[in-house]
């Protein structure tokens, strides 16, 4: 059955199957976060090539039931018409207390996966579009609203041709945005050109991602594939500072309900589902304590950074590594 991405939420909690195809990646993930969100289960992430090399262990998954899960969430990635068979299978063994949700790319109409969830009513077909760019203008200015921060129409123009009609890329770019903006209360076209520019690298997402998640092998590759300067530091900064109290929050809500899956689903704004595995992983490095002082350590390091301008790039790689592979 074809829904809408806006219908998603009027469907039965029974329904197991679920196919979301298409580019639109940012609105693929807003609709698999909603649909776990509705579930108290644990989160299996797969891909289509490795369900292929795994079957039975993928199979034994599914199956198999457990006193400690009330329901399991299968999500599989890339997925394509090769594994038709599998998920037909699975349809005709008539499985409960499971969501299995498949997350394919683009997918012809003449696609026997695409055919088997439209035609069935019990199975739910979204189909995610590029956005346009009236979507993307409203979603853009609805966000700086919320923020409180000034930003002509000509600026928003400016992000959203940066975004090639996906709403992930569309919201990268405003968090850069609002990590850079700080207390600032305006933002000019010098520097929307500038940050949104950054894409073009690394993100710095996954730069200081992966330092949260102390991968010192991931951050060493990211610090020689790219030429920050002085320019970037602040906002390298600020990007650190925001990720680390969104940690500090989350650490401090697990060590009450010591339930990692429960803290990232009961998230406010919710996780996507890609970045649950490195938050996890994150949270198993940082408890609340270390997390205040690495706050503190950014604040510091900020002001040193401002104090040493001309060497403000070694003063963060520096202090980016140093937090790589640290205790604190």
């Amino acid at each position: 059955m074809i829904l809408k991405t806006f219908e998603l939420s009027k469907v039965s909690n029974n329904t197991i199957f679920f196919l979301l195809y298409g580019k639109n990646e940012g609105l693929k993930t807003e609709c698999i976060n909603q649909i776990i969100n509705k579930n108290d289960g644990k989160i299996f992430n797969y891909d289509e090539k490795q369900i292929k090399e795994e079957i039975e262990s993928f199979y034994e998954n599914i199956l198999s039931e457990s006193l400690f899960e009330s329901e399991k969430i299968i999500i599989v990635n890339r997925a394509s018409d090769k594994i038709y068979e599998i998920i037909k299978d699975l349809i005709d063994r008539n499985i409960n207390n499971i969501k299995i949700i498949i997350n394919a790319g683009i997918l012809e109409t003449k696609s026997k996966l695409r055919s088997l969830f439209e035609k069935n009513k019990d199975l739910i077909c979204i189909p995610t579009y590029p956005d346009n760019n009236d979507t993307l203008s409203t979603l853009t200015a609805n966000f700086f609203r919320k923020e409180k921060i000034l930003i002509s129409q000509q600026n928003i123009n400016l992000i959203i041709e940066k975004c090639a009609g996906d709403r992930n890329n569309l919201y990268n770019e405003l968090n850069k945005i609002k990590n850079y903006a700080g207390n600032k209360k305006k933002i000019s076209s010098q520097e929307i050109l500038k940050l949104t520019n950054l894409s073009e690298n690394y993100g710095l997402s996954e730069l200081i991602d992966n330092c949260l998640a102390k991968n010192k092998i991931k951050i060493i590759n990211i610090l020689n594939e790219n030429n920050y300067n002085r320019e970037d530091c602040i906002l390298i900064l600020r990007t650190f500072l925001s990720k680390a109290k969104r940690i500090l929050k989350l650490a401090n809500q697990l060590e009450q309900n010591k339930d990692i899956n429960k803290t990232i689903n009961a998230a406010k704004p919710p996780i996507f589902w890609k970045d649950k595995d490195i938050i996890k992983i994150q949270l198993s490095k940082w408890k609340p304590g270390k997390i205040k002082k690495l706050i503190e350590n950014i604040n510091n390091i900020e002001l040193e950074t401002k104090k040493n301008y001309n060497n403000s790039v070694l003063i963060i790689t520096n202090f980016i590594l140093e937090k790589s592979c640290s205790d604190f």
